[in-house]
């Protein structure tokens, strides 16, 4: 059974299919190498300001950041696998730098997200150059899976 995936976007301006961000973290969840916890997973898409909030709140750091990951629990009964932030701001700043899609730097990063949850961190360059490789392995197996995000922007 595939896990619940809750989509919420919080932008004034973009768009994004619940079901593309739920095919993408199910093909995820299918990939053998990596473990994500099991149960609800949330993913959030939000902006700057909300980003820089959290990255304040949580982290002690107020500046603006990419993606953050929050593990969630163990409950055995309704477990709850985490939930990933996702900033629409960020990524299309980085779509424009890497001359890629908002679509593909946004998928890059709920794939980011899922890596953590699966225990991958980047705190340091080792732990980053697994991240790295990480995430070139799940977007091969995403565009082998054609799980891309559909976005509009």
């Amino acid at each position: 059974m595939s896990r619940l995936v809750d989509v919420t976007v919080r932008h004034p301006r973009v768009r994004i299919s619940d079901a593309s961000v739920q095919k993408v973290v199910h093909t995820l969840d299918r990939w053998r190498a990596f473990r994500c916890p099991k149960g609800t997973l949330s993913v959030a898409f939000v902006g700057d300001k909300e980003i820089s909030r959290l990255h304040d709140e949580f982290l002690g750091d107020p500046s603006v950041t990419d993606v953050i990951t929050f593990v969630g629990e163990e409950h055995p009964v309704e477990p709850f696998a985490g939930e990933i932030c996702v900033n629409i701001d960020q990524a299309r700043r980085a779509a424009k730098e890497h001359r890629t899609t908002l679509a593909s730097e946004l998928r890059l990063y709920v794939a980011h997200g899922w890596l953590h949850l699966a225990g991958l961190r980047d705190g340091n360059k080792k732990e980053s150059a697994a991240m790295r490789a990480g995430e070139v392995g799940a977007l091969l197996r995403l565009d082998k899976a054609k799980s891309v995000l559909q976005v509009k922007d």
